[in-house]
Order: C-alpha cells, then sequence, then structure tokens
C-alpha cells in the first residue's frame, strides 16, 4: 500500500467534443480533420488560454480542459460556442462543427499533465 496521499485540488473540468463527428467524417474526412485542426488552433487554444485555462489533452474529437475557476470555465466555453457559431457562417450547414460542452467542478489529483477525479455532474 501506498503511505504518499494523493495530492487534490479544486478545478473546473471542462469536456467537449464535436457533434455528429461520425457524420462528418463519413462525409468529408479530410476536410472535417483539416477543419478541426484549424478550429483547435485558432479557436480553441487561444480561448482556453484566455480564460486562464489549460489543455490537459485532445481525445479524437474531444478535448479535455482544467481551469482553476468555474466562472473562467463557463466564460471560455460560452466563447467558444460563439466564435464556432461565428466561423460557422461561412460552411454549409453539413459542414459545421457543433461542439457539446459540460463542465464539473470538483477535486482532482494531478498526476504529470493528466487529471484524475470523479465525473459526477
Amino acid at each position: 500500500m501506498a503511505d504518499e496521499r494523493a495530492k487534490r485540488r479544486l478545478a473546473a473540468i471542462a469536456i467537449a467534443d464535436v457533434v455528429g463527428y461520425s457524420r462528418l467524417m463519413e462525409r468529408d474526412e479530410a476536410g472535417t480533420l483539416s477543419l478541426l485542426k484549424e478550429r483547435r488552433e485558432i479557436l480553441l487554444e487561444p480561448i482556453v488560454r484566455g480564460h486562464e485555462g489549460r489543455i490537459v489533452k485532445f481525445m479524437g474529437d474531444g478535448v479535455l480542459m482544467e481551469f482553476a475557476s468555474a466562472v473562467n470555465a463557463v466564460e471560455a466555453a460560452l466563447d467558444l460556442q460563439e466564435k464556432m457559431a461565428e466561423a460557422n457562417t461561412l460552411l454549409s450547414e453539413e459542414r459545421r462543427i457543433l461542439l457539446r460542452i459540460g463542465i464539473n467542478l470538483g477535486d482532482i489529483i494531478g498526476e504529470g499533465s493528466d487529471v484524475y477525479g470523479t465525473a459526477s455532474t
């Protein structure tokens, strides 16, 4: 048994994924992947940093983000949804990237750059 207690901290964890990702990839795999990478670089990463958050990891069409403040997490989510909607106006409806975002506030355990905790909401 480990004598060491896990170091916990309170954090707001946000997770986002693309609605209809399989449909988008089936329709245009190369175009969807290119657009997703562009949105990550131009919108997601700067918005998360701008709201004092960090990207824990990308998982296919999803992203796990950590914020020290629930307010920052919610503001980042709203900002991201707004900027994604603006960027989508230039695309046909079947190519638009829509995000589903959830936020949970609770204790996490950090290990390296990863985080662990409960997923209750």
